[in-house]
């Protein structure tokens, strides 16, 4: 069986405040840690039926990065849940909400 592991490194301040985060992954053709300035994780505990999650940025994270980083989260949730479910009509309700947020966060789609 094929193993795969991904590592996440953050230094913090002294208030605790992520200072610098790096991330890198055994699977990957780069075997350097690659910067980051920002990251959610999201893991499913079956056993508890809820949803563990981080979500960590940096000071340097700009507002704007910030809006787009949410905006394509959004997104990519949306192609994942169609991918799992093949729940087509709800997936075009999120892609509707997404072209909303976009637009209110004055984010240009690419």
């Amino acid at each position: 069986m094929k193993k795969a592991e991904i590592k996440l490194k953050i230094e913090l301040d002294d208030q605790n405040i992520p200072d610098n985060i790096t991330w890198e992954s055994t699977d990957s053709a780069n075997k350097e840690a690659v910067p980051a300035k920002a990251f959610m994780l999201a893991i499913w505990d079956h056993n508890y039926q809820n949803t563990l999650k981080i979500d960590l940025w940096t000071k340097e994270m700009p507002i704007d990065e910030m809006k787009r980083f949410f905006y394509e989260t959004l997104m990519t949730m949306g192609d994942t849940f169609q991918r799992a479910t093949g729940e087509t009509a709800i997936v075009e309700d999120l892609r509707d909400y997404c072209a909303h947020f976009a637009e209110k966060m004055e984010i240009t789609q690419k």
